[in-house]
């Protein structure tokens, strides 16, 4: 069977913004359609000696599902990056959260590995922040930090719980390469619009938290 080549003459096409070629039924088999599965930069937020870091509009029905990524968390003093969500635009954050979080690591050394559970770093249905750096506490040398990413899925919905995934990875004080692991849901089926990200103690000294939506 012979390949035809298409003549570019016959693909007529309006230019629209955010739209892809797609296929369609006519004659010349194209047009300007969705592009799906899209990442729409909404918020970006830059640590400067900051006590935290929080988005609290944004968060709404207009996604389906929120992306988070976590630039070169850097604290001021060693300690575990962690986050908790608001139902109230950020007046409080004291969501109920079931949680669980295991996580690898490696020893710059290479005299020690491990991979397991961290029965410590979970919730049961508690009000506290989450922690994302399993395992131990991010360091504070001028070349360590926590990176990663946290999906927040359906955030204004009135029927479900509100699940999240979390995978990072940071360089504790050992040093060590840590690669934690964290899923869990917010307990409520009330719309959650506020997200707050802070250390377990001290102030983020540096780093960016970037939110996008996915079309």
């Amino acid at each position: 069977m012979a390949i035809s080549k298409a003549d570019f003459n016959n693909i007529n096409i309006t230019p629209t913004a955010s739209k892809a070629i797609t296929f369609n039924s006519g004659a010349d088999g194209f047009e300007a359609g969705d592009l799906g599965g899209s990442m729409v930069l909404l918020s970006t937020q830059t640590a400067s000696g900051s006590a935290n870091l929080s988005f609290t509009s944004g968060i709404d029905d207009t996604y389906d599902s929120y992306v988070f990524k976590f630039i070169n968390i850097h604290p001021a003093s060693a300690s575990k990056f962690q986050f908790n969500v608001s139902i109230d635009g950020g007046s409080n954050y004291n969501v109920a959260k079931t949680t669980t979080s295991f996580g690898a690591y490696h020893t710059e050394a290479d005299d020690a590995t491990s991979l397991n559970y961290k029965t410590t770093h979970d919730l049961a249905n508690g009000t506290g922040y989450q922690i994302l750096s399993v395992n131990g506490d991010v360091g504070t040398a001028a070349d360590m930090s926590y990176v990663g990413t946290l999906k927040l899925f359906n955030p204004s919905s009135t029927t479900f719980v509100k699940h999240f995934i979390s995978i990072g990875n940071f360089v504790d004080n050992g040093p060590t390469s840590q690669n934690p692991y964290v899923a869990g849901y917010a307990n409520t089926t009330s719309a959650v619009n506020a997200i707050n990200f802070q250390m377990g103690s001290g102030n983020i000294d540096s780093g960016v938290i970037k939110m996008y939506g996915i079309t």
